[in-house]
């Protein structure tokens, strides 16, 4: 779950390129983010972690454009939903999703929740984490440093098989599923989700392509050779630079 102003004069799409192992997507169309970054549903303390987590690159990764129909999984904070909410505008909608589980384990998620519903192009969703209520024909679901948390030990083994059959349902036939999470060491099993808040990108892609998702392009945008992936994400040594993958995936259609 997780720093200067992000300058409004800079040409984000140039950067579209950068670390992507596939390009986007040929009906994903151009558009700068700066607009977006500054719009006042956003906070100060939101810009200021715009840099490390590469925001607008992220938004072009996912393909983000106006009028989408757009789900934010596992919202923690709900930095991602207030991205959404100002980059698909008045006539798109975000499904702003919080595990019960979460909110009853830490109050703040609760009221991030309440807070991304009170936007007007946003509701907010609750319900057991095996069981995401998604609307049909979204063009876009996307999780950011959550997906590991499919895998916690106190849930059932089969909520990741779950929430990826919910997200498959859910997305209209071509639609997108995007994955930003941590690296866990290559070849590490599903226990590194619990004890470390990591998960190997090879686990994500094999899940994915169970439920019937098409990888459709990865970036190591969000990578760090300085990470050796195998402290928990949350030790001071590491935490708010972990190295991170980022996968694109879509639904065949």
């Amino acid at each position: 779950m997780r720093r200067s102003l992000f300058m409004a004069a800079v040409a984000v799409i140039a950067l579209s390129s950068a670390g992507w192992s596939a390009a986007p997507a040929p009906d994903f169309l151009p558009q700068s983010y700066a607009a977006v970054l500054a719009n006042p549903v956003r906070t100060e303390a939101d810009r200021g972690r715009d840099e490390a987590r590469h925001a607008a690159e992220t938004l072009d990764f996912a393909g983000v454009k106006p009028g989408e129909k757009v789900a934010d999984m596992i919202i923690g904070g709900g930095y991602f939903t207030r991205i959404f909410s100002a980059a698909v505008g008045p006539e798109g909608h975000v499904t702003a999703w919080q595990p019960e589980e979460f909110i009853a384990f830490q109050a703040s998620y609760g009221e991030a929740l309440t807070a991304a519903d009170a936007l007007p192009n946003v509701d907010g969703v609750r319900s057991p984490i095996g069981a995401p209520e998604f609307p049909a024909g979204l063009d876009l679901v996307f999780t950011a440093q959550n997906y590991h948390d499919l895998h916690l030990q106190p849930f059932p083994a089969d909520t990741a098989a779950k929430v990826n059959a919910a997200v498959f349902a859910a997305l209209r036939p071509g639609g997108r599923y995007v994955v930003i999470d941590h690296h866990a060491a290559a070849g590490s099993d599903l226990s590194a989700a619990h004890t470390l808040h990591r998960i190997d990108i090879e686990a994500v892609k094999r899940e994915a392509a169970a439920a019937g998702f098409v990888l459709d392009g990865e970036s190591d945008l969000l990578a760090s050779a300085a990470d050796p992936r195998t402290a928990n994400v949350f030790d001071g040594s590491i935490r708010g630079r972990t190295s991170q993958f980022m996968l694109r995936f879509k639904k065949p259609g």
